[in-house]
């Protein structure tokens, strides 16, 4: 049966691939023109979220905006190509290493700070894609020709049995940083200061969130129209429903398998399978290029960083030096 699916997974998603191909000519580039540049302004925002809080993390640090920027850049572009958000690591290297005085747990727990405005658009954008009648019932994932969805829907007791296991993975991870779980605690909420202050967290970081969501909007909607399937208030939010499902499940390059066989069930009554089937990889390759092509640009232009294996290599590089210096102190 896993075989089977996987199998699916793969026919629908080539089958797609060869879809979009064929209607290469009936894509409106205009639109999808203004729809890359859009989701472009939309990262920058992000970005400039990510750089509020961080700054109120380090108030007496000088933090350069353009590698706060970079990093996300490179960050979001190497999740759009390769797996299990890969990039979020990288993005987590090129901000620690670009922001003076600053440790890795104060860092990701800033990061953490831009999923409360995330969390907040996903719920009732989720009760409303339900709410359509065209978005499939969590029970009926199991049926979609996405193999990681749909081994995960048609196998409840294993899927608890992993989310129990990686809770207790915390758990224990916790339990061997007790020697330094002070000090760690208090790195942590330095990457959450801005929500201590409530007025500060949503005029810098929620309201900036939303501006930047706007401008994710306007993206989906003009990437609807470039492929023919029309743009709507509905259907964008039904994009951004399916959006909300694949990051649960983020094992493909920015969800591929899950938004292609999520968006052929949506839109089956709103176009032609064809249609549908082109827009379904048509918009995530297009993203994917253009954030991949930003993202690596940003490497080089603002990190004089030629290939995402110096950034890993140099990431492995200074989390040595980092634990050599926690570890100084701890042996005198």
């Amino acid at each position: 049966m896993p075989l089977a699916s996987l199998g699916d997974s793969f026919s629908a998603f080539f089958n797609a691939v060869g879809d979009f191909l064929d209607s290469l000519a009936a894509i409106q580039w205009l639109s999808l023109f203004i729809a890359l540049i859009a989701f472009g302004i939309y990262l920058s925002i992000r970005a400039r979220a990510s750089f509020n809080i961080l700054r109120a993390a380090y108030p007496d640090e000088r933090i350069q905006f353009r590698y706060v920027w970079g990093a996300y850049i490179a960050g979001y572009g190497f999740n759009s190509v390769v797996p299990a958000r890969g990039g979020d690591v990288i993005r987590l290297f090129l901000t620690k290493s670009r922001v003076p005085n600053s440790s890795y747990p104060a860092v990701a727990s800033s990061f953490a700070v831009e999923l409360i405005f995330d969390l907040c658009m996903a719920v009732p954008i989720m009760a409303f894609a339900f709410s359509q009648g065209a978005f499939p019932k969590p029970p009926d994932f199991s049926k979609l020709p996405a193999f990681d969805l749909a081994f995960f829907a048609s196998h409840p007791r294993f899927t608890l049995f992993v989310l129990t296991v990686v809770g207790i993975a915390v758990l224990a991870a916790f339990a061997l940083l007790s020697a330094r779980v002070k000090a760690f605690w208090e790195r942590v909420r330095q990457g959450l200061t801005i929500l201590s202050d409530r007025r500060r967290y949503f005029r810098e970081v929620f309201a900036v969130q939303f501006c930047g969501w706007l401008f994710r909007f306007t993206a989906f909607f003009f990437l609807l129209g470039a492929f023919n399937v029309g743009g709507s208030v509905r259907n964008v939010l039904l994009v951004l429903g399916v959006n909300a499902v694949a990051a649960c499940v983020p094992f493909t390059p920015g969800g591929a398998g899950v938004q292609q066989a999520l968006l052929v069930k949506v839109f089956a009554g709103t176009a032609s399978g064809a249609t549908v089937a082109a827009y379904s990889v048509g918009q995530q390759i297009a993203i994917a290029a253009f954030t991949f092509g930003v993202g690596f640009a940003a490497l080089v232009w603002v990190f004089r960083i030629r290939s995402f294996k110096e950034v890993i290599a140099q990431g492995r590089a200074d989390r040595t030096t980092t634990e050599g210096q926690e570890a100084e102190p701890s042996a005198a």
